[in-house]
């Protein structure tokens, strides 16, 4: 049910045919309506990522972004997970429209309470980027106290956040950085940082217990080398080598949608433990511009698209 009368038409950003943001437009469409299990999200901030846009080819027209940040306006009646007026964040599911809109349909068992100490732009930016982080360390890579994990791009989108939960869960943290990305791996908590352009980590590292890799490529190829025995090895860039996977406990996963993941992030985010590096944000009405700096080699953070309700 909704508390106060809704708007018949909306804002929306479509991706109208396969191509990239030349592909993008902004159109005015029906607010959805949820079904059994849904609520609809008065979306503020919408954060987007690399690549998305070749995701929905097989049912466009189609609405990018699958973190929104907002206020629930309108539940089914068979929703409890939440209601009208409260502050939530969600990372939905890839098989549907997504929430680069003023108002998103978005089942209610992924909707989470937002941080209470973050915006709306900040709270979008958290939820596949902490997930991916989340469920790499914890879920496949069973992350302990007291162990030591070396992190592949630990000021990267994914990176940053992985670098924040493992300090969070008292690990010790190497990661790895280009450039000058090594002195922001290591403001992100990183106990050491390994400028990857111009040492071998392989040659600068003691054992480690877990290798979380975000970069893929020839890094993770030769990561079994600083594996301790029974070490793990997890990747979210890309699968890895069949010979690695011969000689180490290795997994590639795709991040999954989990609620009570998203609360414990909250949580951390309210006590300033995790924040979400920002990179840029932009208007709904410049979604293109936002997708193109999405795509740029010197990104520094999430983008995020600000969704202003007149």
């Amino acid at each position: 049910m909704s508390s106060q009368p809704l708007p018949q038409r909306m804002r929306a950003v479509r991706l109208v045919s396969p191509g990239g943001p030349e592909a993008l437009r902004v159109e005015e469409i029906d607010v959805p309506r949820p079904g059994p299990g849904e609520a609809l999200v008065r979306v503020h901030a919408a954060a987007i990522t690399r690549d998305e846009l070749e995701w929905p080819v097989d049912r466009l027209p189609a609405i990018p972004s699958y973190e929104p940040s907002g206020i629930v306006a309108e539940v089914a009646p068979d929703v409890t997970e939440v209601a009208n007026g409260d502050g939530v964040y969600a990372r939905m599911g890839f098989d549907r429209d997504g929430c680069a809109a003023e108002y998103a349909v978005v089942p209610a068992r992924f909707l989470a309470p937002k941080p209470r100490t973050l915006g709306h732009v900040e709270s979008a930016a958290l939820p596949l980027a902490g997930l991916s982080a989340w469920q790499g360390l914890f879920v496949h890579g069973g992350l302990q106290a007291g162990e030591r994990v070396l992190i592949h791009g630990a000021a990267g989108g994914v990176g940053h956040l992985a670098t924040q939960l493992a300090r969070w869960r008292g690990a010790h943290v190497i990661g790895t950085a280009s450039g000058a990305d090594v002195e922001t791996a290591r403001a992100f908590g990183a106990h050491e940082v390994i400028d990857r352009t111009t040492t071998k980590f392989e040659s600068a590292v003691e054992p480690v217990d877990l290798v979380f890799d975000t970069v893929g490529g020839d890094a993770l190829a030769r990561s079994a080398s600083v594996l301790r025995e029974g070490g793990r090895l997890v990747s979210i860039a890309e699968e890895p080598p069949p010979d690695v996977v011969e000689k180490v406990a290795a997994i590639y996963f795709v991040v999954k949608p989990d609620r009570d993941q998203l609360v414990e992030l909250a949580r951390l985010a309210d006590e300033a433990a995790v924040r979400p590096a920002i990179d840029s944000v932009f208007h709904l009405a410049d979604a293109r511009l936002a997708f193109e700096r999405v795509m740029e080699s010197d990104k520094r953070g999430k983008v995020v698209l600000e969704v202003v309700h007149e």
